[in-house]
């Protein structure tokens, strides 16, 4: 018996939190929540410790409700039986066990946040509401939750209140700007947001993130002039800030201050005080820039050069439809490889990396790339049809026909592409001397045409 008291000792403490574990010491003198300890009661308590590890919450509820039948007293076991209920789904015998475990205990942090924790599962906001009022004394988080419930039941006021207090307390926080702006946003308070981030500034003048904040909802609100100003200030009061080039290079742009805007992008680019996505997105709108001013494309592939590898298929992409609409066709590819190789799973980027192997002359890789591509998509047409252009430039004229009659079946109202079907298979029985066939196809081929 003492043998296996210790091994069901051992794992209870590896399967209940120590804080609850701290409920069931039975080495202290019986003066804790379970009493006089019995050997049953033991065993039978250790018992639903070791069936709610192995997560038989059904033979952990039968032992519970046994400990109960021997001794209703300690709080421990309707904290237990409600944990097990919850996970069994039972959850109104879940209520009432932790509610009868608060009644017990009702000083007990943990047991009041199990019961909190309920409440929310089931938005049950009322009593969630009074179990956190609970529970606020214990940590400033559950007032951040407090916050969180208010706003559930549109209390706004109220949730705008606990924020402050907790701001005045701790300082600012990014979880709790979460939560306020979710507040503004949802009650159309913008001035109101505005006016906290202008006192911010005014409060802690070198706190570069209030700036940014503010420039970014000034923005939003279409008032960019006090934006361009705002980031003005942070620059004169931090001159080797980074980060308010993010704001400062799309407003140089908008002013056609364009050195000052390439200025900037270039130290965004460098940065490391700054996201690479946060990067990437300026880079995108460089690109869209260049396409309209093709004249500082030269400074885009110095900004795309200092990027030192950072990257996204997005940003790769329209790197590449840049080049593409160029005409440069390499530097297209290039980087539409680049992109697949972040973004595998995109059949768009592959289907212009294939087709751009074929416009190269490059019929070997556009051959093996677009067998792979039959594989990974077996409903797309078009890889048969860039496999059978590849197959006939390549001079195999009998696969190609395989190739492109099995893509012919996967065709959907798309007449122009069955018209390439057709042509394609006409080269392929030509180059097989088979006039007959190579005739009827491209006669398939001018119908859908006409």
């Amino acid at each position: 018996m003492k043998q296996l008291f210790y091994i069901f000792f051992f794992f209870g403490m590896l399967t209940v939190p120590q804080v609850n574990y701290a409920q069931v010491d039975f080495n202290k003198t019986p003066d804790d929540d379970l009493g006089v300890v019995e050997d049953e009661f033991q065993e039978l308590f250790f018992e639903a410790l070791k069936q709610k590890g192995i997560e038989n919450y059904d033979r952990a509820v039968q032992a519970l409700l046994k400990c109960i039948a021997l001794d209703k007293s300690p709080a421990v076991l309707y904290f237990e039986l409600g944990k097990n209920y919850m996970l069994l789904k039972n959850f109104g015998a879940a209520e009432d066990a932790l509610k009868e475990a608060v009644d017990k205990a009702p000083d007990n942090e943990w047991y009041l946040d199990e019961l909190y924790g309920y409440y929310v599962s089931q938005n049950d906001l009322k009593n969630a509401l009074k179990t956190v009022q609970q529970l606020v004394s214990y940590h400033p988080d559950y007032k951040e939750g407090l916050a969180t419930l208010y706003i559930k039941m549109e209390k706004y006021d109220e949730a705008l209140e606990i924020l402050d207090e907790l701001d005045a307390s701790f300082g600012i926080s990014a979880a709790r700007d979460v939560i306020r702006n979710r507040i503004y946003k949802a009650t159309g308070r913008a001035k109101e947001q505005i006016e906290n981030l202008e006192s911010r500034v005014d409060n802690n003048p070198k706190n570069e993130a209030n700036y940014l904040a503010l420039i970014y909802r000034y923005s939003e609100q279409g008032e960019k002039e006090k934006a361009f100003e705002t980031a003005q200030e942070l620059l004169e009061i931090k001159p080797n800030s980074q980060v308010v080039h993010l704001a400062l290079y799309k407003f140089y742009l908008d002013k056609n201050n364009t050195e000052e805007a390439i200025n900037s992008m270039k130290i965004v680019v460098q940065s490391n005080a700054i996201k690479p996505d946060a990067k990437l997105k300026v880079l995108s709108d460089f690109v869209n820039f260049v396409k309209l001013n093709p004249q500082y494309e030269k400074d885009l592939v110095e900004a795309t050069s200092l990027l030192d590898g950072a990257s996204d298929a997005k940003t790769l992409t329209d790197l590449g439809q840049y080049y593409l609409q160029k005409g440069d066709k390499e530097n297209a590819l290039k980087h539409f490889e680049e992109a697949l190789k972040l973004d595998s799973d995109s059949f768009s980027i592959l289907k212009n990396v294939i087709l751009l192997h074929i416009d190269l002359k490059q019929f070997e890789t556009a051959k093996a790339k677009s067998e792979a591509a039959i594989l990974k998509y077996p409903a797309q047409p078009l890889c048969y049809l860039i496999h059978g252009v590849a197959l006939n430039a390549l001079q195999k004229p009998k696969e190609a026909v395989a190739s492109l009659e099995s893509g012919l079946d996967w065709i959907v109202d798309d007449n122009a592409m069955e018209a390439d079907f057709y042509n394609q298979l006409a080269r392929a029985y030509e180059m097989m001397n088979n006039t007959a066939k190579a005739k009827t196809f491209r006669d398939k081929a001018n119908a859908l045409k006409s």
